[in-house]
């Protein structure tokens, strides 16, 4: 289909299998109704797409928006129920939402940079700002999974492996598992975390300077937001002056804006980045060796 790369689809489809290929088929369709239906005007997508479609849009009024569509599951609820959580704070704001059909609309953050278009000190210190906004009680009722629902990724590895670790370091694998379990044990409050927050997820805009896109939704002491930000970009972080001097300034600039402990955002950076490399091999196969190799280096600095 025309709407879409090659690269996209192929996502799409190592993802959901079957019923991703059925989505990708009626997508052209779906976004003709959603432009019906909320009278917007969609224009090309954002690129490169790579787990959902987003595109800018424009209202009749004029106002600038973005549609987002995905293949209908859990991710969609949660973002949609983190979203209207959040209501602006921090965050873009939902202005429509059809879960079952796994479309919403956006306000736009505009002009759109990412944070990769400032210094690593100053994006770091803009992080920390945005997470400080989120952190709100978790409400009674909610669709949000929590920490250990996600540590749960480590059980599939075991099965996947016969109870072994294949090819991820078992030593690596078994402290992330403990340090798992001992940080949950011994959590603070928890909040509802955005849980995907990084440099791409942090865009400039016009309501507030900086807003964050895309929250996973999850349930969390504030020490484990920091996980996702700490070990990206990972191409860039890997390489350069080397991720210790940067690791060892984002670190000390999280403790000292919000107050978390060092020792609790290396601990729970490493065994998030364990996890996360599983989620890359059990997603797509590969791509995980960079994230197991950065977990090593966190582990030096705890």
């Amino acid at each position: 289909m025309g709407l879409t790369s090659s690269h996209f689809q192929r996502t799409i489809t190592e993802l959901h299998g079957a019923d991703g290929v059925a989505w990708l088929a009626r997508l052209p369709v779906l976004i003709e109704r959603c432009a019906t239906r909320w009278s917007v005007v969609v224009e090309p997508p954002f690129g490169p797409l790579s787990y959902n479609y987003v595109a800018p849009a424009v209202r009749a009024d004029g106002a600038r928006v973005v549609l987002k569509a995905g293949v209908p599951n859990r991710e969609i609820e949660t973002e949609v129920a983190a979203l209207s959580h959040y209501d602006g704070r921090g965050c873009v704001r939902l202005l429509e939402s059809d879960t079952d059909a796994g479309v919403f609309l956006l306000e736009r953050a505009v002009p759109g940079e990412t944070l990769l278009t400032v210094s690593d000190t100053e994006a770091t210190e803009i992080a920390a700002g945005v997470m400080r906004k989120f952190w709100r009680s978790v409400p009674d009722e909610h669709p949000f999974p929590t920490a250990a629902d996600w540590s749960r990724g480590f059980e599939r590895l075991r099965r996947e492996f016969d109870g072994g670790t294949g090819p991820f370091d078992s030593r690596l694998v078994e402290r992330a598992e403990t340090l798992f379990g001992e940080l949950m044990a011994s959590a603070n409050e928890p909040v509802v975390l955005h849980g995907d927050l990084h440099h791409w997820n942090i865009l400039a805009a016009e309501r507030e300077p900086w807003l964050a896109i895309d929250p996973k939704g999850v349930i969390g002491e504030p020490a484990y937001e920091v996980g996702a930000f700490l070990r990206n970009p990972m191409e860039n972080l890997m390489s350069g002056a080397g991720p210790r001097v940067t690791l060892e300034r984002r670190v000390a600039i999280f403790e000292e804006r919000l107050g978390l402990d060092r020792k609790r955002m290396l601990d729970w950076t490493f065994a998030q980045a364990v996890l996360s490399a599983w989620w890359f091999y059990e997603d797509h196969g590969r791509g995980w060796q960079p994230t197991m190799e950065f977990a090593s280096v966190v582990e030096t600095l705890g």
